[in-house]
């Protein structure tokens, strides 16, 4: 458990050190923090706080900024609008999908970043400055691949800096904000295509409601049956979730 917390403490501070220099060469070099027991073979009280503050607060931040969590979040939420269920998953189920399904993607970059970084900066084989260069690699690679290269040029004339001549030269702070707003643009693309099979029965069910004259009946109360009954035919989870996971590949 011991080191596990130092390990996930560590990972996280490597991952998001990098993100305060926008485009500066800045150096600084990590405060070390003496991660002895109390006595009993447990962590320290002031080191259990400092693990305890940094992993609430830098957690939310890496998940939603850096990983697939936005995307397969906004998808869900987006199709249960498009069956027309306001609370059917819950806030709460669909996060834990959006959660677990990130995992799952984020795996090889997870073992690509502690392979790399934290493994060999416990074993004192590596310095801190070049385990935090080689912790935020895995991850600067991965939003590249899924930034699209309008949003990257975008930020890229938004801040000021010289035009790239290749991939290592683009700052952190400028592929963070283009992988957020491309995977905006992605989710609600295929939020839309997912829309579209919906919309029709909805269409269709309120033309045979107006033409038998039954103005006074929801729509919304007929074709819903029909199209939970179409999404459960189709396989829609299997489908829809093999889709998000290929779609980063």
């Amino acid at each position: 458990m011991r080191r596990t917390l130092f390990t996930l403490t560590l990972a996280l501070i490597a991952l998001l050190i990098p993100v305060i220099a926008f485009g500066a060469d800045i150096s600084f070099t990590i405060p070390g923090i003496d991660a002895g027991s109390a006595g009993d073979g447990s962590l320290s009280t002031t080191m259990q706080i400092v693990i305890l503050l940094t992993v609430l607060t830098l957690l939310p931040a890496i998940l939603l900024m850096m990983t697939s969590f936005t995307r397969f979040v906004i998808v869900f939420s987006l199709l249960r609008h498009a069956l027309g269920l306001q609370q059917t998953p819950p806030n709460q189920v669909i996060l834990g999908i959006a959660l677990f399904m990130t995992f799952f993607v984020m795996s090889p970059v997870l073992n690509n970043a502690y392979t790399s970084a934290v493994k060999p900066y416990l074993a004192s084989e590596v310095t801190q400055k070049e385990a935090l260069a080689r912790g935020i690699e895995p991850f600067r690679e991965f939003m590249f691949q899924q930034t699209g290269e309008d949003e990257l040029a975008f930020f890229i004339d938004m801040s000021g800096t010289k035009r790239p001549k290749d991939y290592d030269d683009v700052p952190t702070t400028v592929i963070i904000p283009a992988f957020i707003t491309s995977e905006l643009k992605r989710a609600f693309q295929i939020g839309f295509v997912i829309f579209i099979p919906f919309l029709i029965i909805d269409m269709v069910v309120a033309s045979v409601l107006m033409s038998m004259g039954m103005m006074m009946l929801p729509p919304i109360l007929i074709s819903l049956p029909f199209k939970l009954m179409l999404f459960v035919l189709v396989d829609g989870w299997s489908v829809l979730v093999g889709s998000l996971v290929r779609s980063f590949h």
